[in-house]
């Protein structure tokens, strides 16, 4: 009888080879990564105790001993706040009632006025909830009732779009990881996982990795159809009056050739009737 605790650390003892903690690989060695005992070893525990967590008949760690294992299989912060989780949920198991996501009207109206930044809002499972015209205009899979992630996976234009694919689907299935947590049954994501993991070879791998990364800021480069490469600037802010929303908003450095294009994108957003009229204004003269 498995558990979600026990198989996350098979799947991060896996993945740890031995000269990454300082043990000897050994000729012998059949199996991926570190021994069920070399973990325990490394984390202070009984070999006996690790099979238990490993095999589910024990889902009740201590926080020392969770601690433990954190270090040992050299767990970053985030990794380590999702074993913390996953041990938590083993005790008291919660299903969340589905909800309608709403966008409040003042943060839609607060978004729309940011003509030339991309915003957009996202909801748990990162279907955007809202979005402003920059958003829709630097990708269509930004629009409301869109899910990006979803579509990363099974829309072809997405492998275009994004110029390091591999590197950003990567991140982004760590980061789901980190944004749903461990202690909720949500039927939603069940199916969302069920669905790309029969549709996509790579998120099927992804998310067996179980990695998990809550990283809010970073660079993204796309490659858009009509104003060329960009490289903008990502913030993810978290909502307090709406826990399970993320705004996220998109720029470009000042005077760099991407933010040129991003002016250039909410150029061609205009009517043509107002494009005319910038185009073809003259220049005011300096008084002598």
């Amino acid at each position: 009888m498995s558990s979600k605790l026990g198989d996350y650390l098979r799947v991060r003892r896996e993945r740890l080879r031995p000269d990454e903690v300082g043990l000897p690989a050994g000729a012998r060695r059949r199996v991926p990564g570190l021994r069920r005992e070399e973990v325990a070893l490394l984390a202070g525990i009984s070999a006996e105790y690790y099979l238990r967590l490993e095999q589910g008949r024990d889902r009740h760690p201590s926080e020392q001993v969770l601690d433990g294992l954190a270090r040992a299989l050299q767990l970053d912060a985030d990794a380590e706040i999702y074993l913390h989780e996953l041990a938590s949920t083993g005790r008291t198991p919660r299903r969340r009632p589905p909800r309608p996501e709403r966008v409040s009207p003042s943060l839609q109206s607060l978004i729309d006025n940011w003509t030339t930044t991309p915003a957009l809002v996202q909801g748990r499972l990162m279907t955007v909830l809202a979005a402003n015209a920059m958003a829709v205009a630097l990708s269509p899979f930004f629009a409301p009732g869109v899910n990006p992630l979803r579509a990363a996976f099974l829309e072809p234009e997405m492998r275009e779009f994004y110029r390091d694919w591999d590197e950003m689907t990567a991140k982004t299935v760590a980061y789901l990881r980190s944004i749903v947590g461990a202690g909720v049954d949500d039927p939603r994501l069940a199916e969302l996982i069920g669905e790309l993991s029969l549709s996509s070879e790579r998120f099927r791998m992804l998310w067996a990795r179980q990695d998990v990364r809550l990283r809010t800021s970073g660079i993204t480069g796309f490659l858009h159809p009509q104003v060329g490469p960009l490289d903008l600037h990502y913030e993810k802010l978290a909502l307090p009056g709406a826990p399970d929303q993320m705004l996220i908003t998109y720029h470009a450095e000042l005077g760099s050739p991407s933010y040129e294009r991003l002016q250039l994108l909410a150029h061609l957003m205009k009517p043509p009737s107002a494009r005319t009229r910038v185009a073809t204004a003259a220049p005011v003269a300096d008084e002598p």
